[in-house]
């Protein structure tokens, strides 16, 4: 076993440390010292990789890498709810779970105090790329456009507000024209007025993550991975005038269809294959997951190192060769967010392990082996 005091320092920007999971799925109560920048979760299917990796993505706004309901996260017969906690380079100290009382109610704390989970943005960046990614651009528009909102949040926390603020605005314009009755005018024009300064940040900010991704798209080498074009295509206007114009417009229209039909919750983001000209959808899976790669660490190249970044990619490395694997792992090293990766078996990541954290996972019990 290697001496884990030997492990390199890293400490960019308040990276995660003394993480604590309790009841957290199979996860009684797991500990997780000593980080650095590369992070190895190494077990059997089923041990509990990748539960760890989902408490991390819970330190995000949202429900975490598998939009799982806060009932399904907690332990199974679980009276006091879970909790997830980790230091930011003992500066600060972030947490979520649920309390007793409140099984159904999602608590985040900085430093013991309450936060809106909205807020979290503004603590951390965190990404993910999972197994169930692999087909994305097969996926919903409503997939990709989460995926997108994750990638737009790393930069700008504010989003967060914003995307929140136009779900529910639509929410209630769709509530009010489902009415039987003739919806009062007025009432409608002042929840329009809400959708075209929400929407139109939430459709302006996704606009230039398109084209600063395509920027750093551009920046990378054209192998291994193969290089996506990506194209914004927006569900209604930009101009928050111009949006709210378009709804009132459409008054009749979505009401006879019951839904709002012109927006940014319409937008879709456009991926293909750059220098074939195909769409995403129709190449081969294995052109899919480059590309999805490759996404990941342009968006990585843009993150700041002013606020800690954390990439969680779960069961990446196994399915790539070693050439991939190599350039993967060297343009991840290059970068400044805290990776933690998962396997069932060291080898795939031989050439990170000497400057690597290892924990052997297994039954929810974790172990630090190097």
């Amino acid at each position: 076993m290697r001496d884990t005091a030997s492990l390199p320092t890293y400490r960019p920007a308040m990276s995660l440390n003394r993480i604590r999971l309790t009841q957290f799925r199979n996860h009684a109560e797991t500990a997780l010292d000593g980080t650095t920048q590369f992070n190895l979760l190494v077990g059997e299917n089923g041990a509990g990789k990748t539960n760890v990796l989902e408490a991390l993505s819970l330190l995000a706004p949202g429900r975490g890498l598998r939009r799982a309901t806060l009932f399904d996260v907690a332990a199974h017969g679980s009276e006091v709810g879970f909790a997830v906690s980790v230091d930011l380079g003992g500066a600060v100290q972030l947490g979520t779970g649920t309390r007793p009382d409140k099984p159904s109610r999602r608590v985040v704390q900085v430093n013991g105090a309450d936060i809106p989970a909205v807020q979290l943005g503004e603590w951390l960046s965190i990404g993910w790329l999972t197994p169930a990614m692999d087909r994305l651009f097969m996926d919903s528009a409503g997939a990709r456009r989460r995926f997108l909102d994750r990638l737009v949040l790393a930069l700008e926390p504010g989003h967060a507000r914003h995307a929140a603020k136009l779900e529910a605005s639509l929410r209630e314009r769709g509530r009010l024209l489902g009415e039987p009755a003739e919806p009062d005018p007025q009432w409608l024009t002042a929840i329009e007025v809400q959708i075209g300064e929400a929407g139109a940040a939430v459709a302006q900010a996704r606009a230039r993550m398109i084209a600063a991704l395509s920027g750093a798209l551009e920046r990378l080498p054209e192998a291994p991975f193969a290089r996506p074009a990506l194209e914004y295509r927006p569900g209604g206007p930009l101009d928050s005038a111009e949006l709210t114009a378009a709804l009132a417009e459409g008054r009749r229209r979505d009401r006879a269809a019951q839904r709002t039909l012109v927006g940014p919750h319409r937008d879709e983001l456009g991926v293909t294959m750059a220098g074939k000209g195909e769409e995403a959808a129709t190449c081969s899976t294995g052109e899919q997951k480059a590309m999805l790669i490759a996404i990941t660490l342009a968006h990585a190249q843009l993150l700041s190192p002013d606020r800690p970044g954390v990439l969680l990619l779960d069961e990446v490395a196994a399915h790539l060769d070693p050439l991939r694997r190599a350039a993967l792992f060297e343009r991840l090293g290059e970068g400044t967010a805290q990776v933690w990766l998962t396997g069932t078996e060291l080898a795939p990541f031989e050439a990170i392990t000497d400057r690597a954290a290892v924990w052997q996972v297994s039954g929810g019990a974790v172990e630090r082996i190097s």
